[in-house]
């Protein structure tokens, strides 16, 4: 059965325009896991590991908060607006997700 052209498709999505800025962040960040794998390996002293939680952690939030103004312009705005109310509520929930870690 041959696939139709909408489904060969790769939808747009909000970060679309920002996927190789995003994916170069990612990428450093898992390094700093890495790095930290490797810290833990090496018996480094606790605190100089924690600090390099710290900084992942900010790194994946700074991402997380880009992807949810990515997701707030293109995916929530640029919608009809009987779909509003509906992206607003998935942004909403997504939002809590995050805040909830911890």
């Amino acid at each position: 059965m041959a696939a139709t052209d909408a489904q060969q498709t790769t939808p747009t999505r909000g970060y679309s325009a920002t996927k190789d800025q995003l994916q170069k962040r990612l990428r450093r960040i898992e390094g700093q896991v890495r790095g930290v794998q490797g810290m833990v390996e090496d018996d480094r002293y606790c605190i100089d590991v924690l600090t390099q939680i710290s900084a992942i952690q900010a790194a994946l939030d700074k991402v997380a908060l880009g992807l949810l103004d990515e997701h707030a312009r293109h995916c929530v705005i640029g919608v009809e607006p009987d779909q509003q109310a509906e992206k607003a509520d998935e942004l909403m929930a997504a939002v809590g997700r995050l805040m909830r870690r911890g």
